[in-house]
């Protein structure tokens, strides 16, 4: 059991004091909406959201709202990946020429691992595969983002790694390549794959692609430099979102309570979904390094009000933000969510950072 500091006041205690937070970001980014949720081994112990749908109308933000999660995303997948390890379907050391036989790839990726990707660490870069022309044309034929992918995994690997020092390099190619492995594993696209193994066990119902659609908020451009915020994007145009391609690096919607059923269960060892040794997979970054980055979550390697490790990442594909922090040993989770990068990025993070001073005494990350 967590060791509770007898002083420490009942986080029920706290909760007339987080709305205020939430107005007060609010009113000073101008963002369009904002919302927040706080969590614990048990489930969600305050939930708040103020602000409007879209500019131009006055519809309120609902306590039930989609927020796009951007590059949160990444978690979501690697934990269907565990789902796969646990089922024996797959192991986290399996090199790339091994899951993907249909594929003529350089020799170089043997010496290659899912977990390789999955820490960034892989030797690949965005530039030159994920670039403007090739995001147009991915947009052009949503329908065909399983085989987008398969065919972006097969120009990425048919030659040597762009680095072979394995040095931390984020991109999003990364976990494209894994969407591509989790469709051979398992037969199915990786959206289906997704509502199989992580959304419909969880209870995740809101849970879906793209920016929300129907009576829901929309995403907002920045302006000015990001010092702004302008035009509401219809969730029907294309650019309301990144193509479908990249879904496993970044294209989730969902509810903060259904964000907080995930985000659960690095509180809880996996709550019996996930077992110990895929949180610990999940959690720990390469070899030798304590700050660093795990499998979709960067990791600080200890804080005092954390009591341990913290997990933390930020998603926005330049129209919404979003902030997930965990604190594992203290057994509590912080998330915000905007519907505009800019002011609501930085809304987003404000209030995250305020709410762990409130419920956790945190006086920095």
């Amino acid at each position: 059991m967590p060791v509770v500091d007898a002083a420490e006041p009942p986080l029920s205690d706290l909760t007339p004091k987080a709305a205020p937070l939430l107005q007060a970001r609010l009113s000073k980014s101008r963002a369009p909406g904002l919302a927040a949720a706080v969590v614990n081994r048990n489930g969600v112990v305050w939930s708040g959201a103020g602000g409007i749908r879209r500019r131009s109308q006055e519809d309120a933000i609902g306590h039930y709202d989609c927020w796009h999660i951007g590059s949160n995303t990444k978690a979501m997948t690697a934990a269907l990946f565990a789902r796969l390890v646990q089922a024996e379907l797959a192991r986290w050391d399996v090199p790339l020429t091994n899951l993907f036989p249909d594929l003529r790839l350089d020799g170089a990726w043997d010496a290659v691992t899912i977990a390789d990707l999955l820490r960034h660490r892989s030797g690949l870069r965005d530039r030159g595969l994920v670039d403007a022309a090739w995001i147009a044309s991915a947009r052009a034929a949503p329908a065909l983002a399983a085989d987008q992918r398969s065919e972006l995994a097969a120009r990425a690997l048919r030659a040597p790694p762009r680095r072979r020092d394995r040095r931390f390099a984020y991109a999003n190619v990364n976990y494209v390549i894994v969407g591509a492995a989790i469709e051979r594993i398992t037969g199915q696209a990786w959206e289906d794959a997704m509502r199989t193994w992580l959304f419909e066990p969880l209870g995740m119902e809101s849970a879906g692609f793209g920016a929300p659609r129907g009576d829901q908020p929309w995403g907002h451009r920045s302006q000015f430099a990001g010092l702004g915020v302008g035009e509401a994007i219809d969730p029907q145009r294309p650019e309301a979102d990144n193509p479908a391609v990249l879904g496993p690096a970044g294209t989730a919607h969902m509810s903060l309570t259904d964000h907080a059923r995930f985000a659960r269960l690095f509180l809880t060892d996996g709550a019996g979904f996930l077992t110990r040794a895929s949180i610990s997979a999940l959690t720990t970054p390469a070899a030798g390094e304590a700050n660093d980055y795990a499998f979709g979550w960067g990791v600080i390697a200890e804080r005092p009000w954390a009591r341990g490790p913290v997990l933390l990442h930020e998603g926005s594909n330049t129209l919404w933000h979003s902030v997930v922090i965990v604190g594992p040993q203290r057994g509590l989770a912080v998330l915000t969510a905007a519907n505009a990068a800019g002011p609501g990025g930085r809304a987003a993070q404000g209030l995250a950072l305020d709410l762990l001073k409130l419920y956790a005494g945190a006086d920095r990350l």
